[in-house]
């Protein structure tokens, strides 16, 4: 099961956050924990140094004194520190307070070398207390007397609880202010990749209108646009697709109807010859012209599927004109329109296939003649410059308007649909010539006429290399 952006997004990057602010509250909670409990050792640690100063001589032997000042020292130390001050016999008992509990820092102070302990913990009762025990031994090392010091960390623990929780606090703002605007961007990219996939397959299921509401100026705002301009071109296809199948259903039922028309006509009784050699010829005509228009998308064909094959050789490219316009020339003059023909004595030979290129000639000048009216010129000039030859043909016909331009070699495309045709003729012929690594360009004035270029290489030493080859 597919993982959504948010899970994701959760699972790899918020669980790693919340791991890492999860260990902050803990490593903080131990920080201020040892930071509040070494302060409170260290201020009982002063105040034992303190007593030891205040009831010891200078050789670290007890002061002759009675239990009245040890007793007022240790009231006043409960008042300002809360600390309370035992005096402890070697056993172990409390000579000063009774009601002080003895706990391990005695027994370890006694075996320690510093002859202090600090034991913290709790009494039993509840109350968590910090102890410390000071030993007092004579020179001889002898056990003399010992201090002992106990501090409740009731207040500290509250203090500490207070800090723990202003942390916690802070990490839980952090991991919010995290979240909430993850969450929130999220929401601007998960909405909008939603939209577009539900665009996505109404447009793979053929609904062309469909578009994406552009939310951002971002990537995803990019991708709408691709998504919008996709689902365009792909109704300007489909629209296409659908004109070609009209005009080629329309340019398929023409000749049909004349070939059935005439093999009627001549099947019935007995036509005189002139009737007859008249249908045949309509006949071979019109299906001539069949076996053009499936030769056409043949090629169509085999140019979408990478299958074109061109047969290369050394050839004459006047020669394969010469033969184009032949062909044409009868129909230029039934239509009463004129070839105006001029080319060199000689051109430089050229590596390419001739049926293909004679194919590209017949489809400009086929094109040429259909869009020029009665009367009008179609010209044909070969000129060869820096080892390149262009054969330039020009018409006088309606034109192509220059929004159409752009688009007049895409396949299915027909900026003029009332002139007969499939609309891939461009299409193939410009694919021919980018085989012969040449080039077919196209100028036009809407009303004035269209000029075709047809450029291809001259035959080089490496082409020749190819021939040997």
């Amino acid at each position: 099961m597919s993982k959504s952006i948010t899970q994701r997004w959760f699972l790899k990057y918020l669980s790693v956050t919340i791991v890492l602010l999860l260990l902050v509250i803990f490593g903080g909670a131990f920080a201020v924990r040892s930071y509040f409990y070494e302060n409170v050792k260290n201020d009982v640690s002063k105040i034992s140094s303190d007593v030891v100063y205040t009831f010891c001589n200078a050789n670290g032997e007890p002061k002759e004194s009675d239990e009245t000042p040890i007793k007022a020292y240790t009231d006043n130390l409960y008042e300002k520190e809360n600390i309370t001050l035992s005096v402890v016999s070697e056993n172990g008992e409390v000579e000063s307070d009774s009601s002080t509990q003895i706990t391990d820092d005695f027994e370890q102070a006694l075996d320690s070398a510093d002859n202090t302990a600090t034991w913290i913990g709790d009494l039993g009762s509840g109350d968590k207390i910090l102890s410390q025990t000071v030993v007092i031994r004579d020179e001889n090392g002898n056990f003399v007397t010992a201090f002992r010091l106990v501090k409740s960390l009731t207040d500290t623990d509250n203090k500490m609880l207070i800090v723990i929780l202003i942390l916690i606090a802070a990490v839980m703002i952090i991991l919010a202010s995290v979240i909430i605007p993850g969450l929130m961007f999220i929401g601007t990219i998960v909405k909008p990749v939603r939209e577009l996939s539900a665009t996505s397959r109404r447009i793979a299921q053929g609904d062309f209108e469909t578009r994406v509401d552009k939310m951002y100026d971002d990537e995803i705002g990019e991708l709408a646009d691709s998504i919008n301009y996709m689902s365009k071109e792909l109704k300007a296809s489909d629209s296409m697709k659908n004109d070609f199948i009209s005009s080629v259903s329309h340019e398929l039922r023409t000749p049909l109807t004349a070939i059935k028309g005439w093999a009627e006509t001549m099947s019935i009784g007995e036509p005189d010859a002139a009737t007859m050699n008249k249908g045949l010829s309509v006949i071979v005509k019109e299906s001539e012209r069949l076996t053009g228009m499936v030769e056409e998308l043949l090629d169509f064909s085999r140019i979408q599927n990478g299958r074109m094959i061109m047969v290369m050789d050394k050839i004459d490219m006047l020669a394969e004109l010469d033969e184009a316009v032949y062909m044409l020339k009868e129909r230029a003059a039934s239509e009463k329109k004129h070839f105006v023909y001029e080319v060199p004595e000689n051109i430089s030979p050229v590596l390419g296939d001739k049926n293909r290129l004679r194919q590209v000639f017949i489809n400009i000048i086929d094109n040429a003649l259909k869009y020029t009216p009665e009367g009008g010129v179609i010209g044909i000039q070969v000129t060869e410059e820096n080892d390149i030859i262009n054969v330039v043909i020009s018409d006088t016909g309606c034109g192509i308007a220059e929004k159409d331009l752009p688009r007049i070699k895409d396949k299915f495309y027909k900026a003029n649909k009332t002139v007969r045709g499939s609309g891939i003729g461009l299409a193939v012929a410009d694919e021919i010539m980018t085989l012969h690594k040449g080039k077919l360009e196209i100028l036009s004035t809407e009303g004035v006429g269209t000029t075709v270029t047809i450029s291809i290489p001259v035959l080089d030493s490496d082409d020749e290399e190819i021939l040997k080859s």
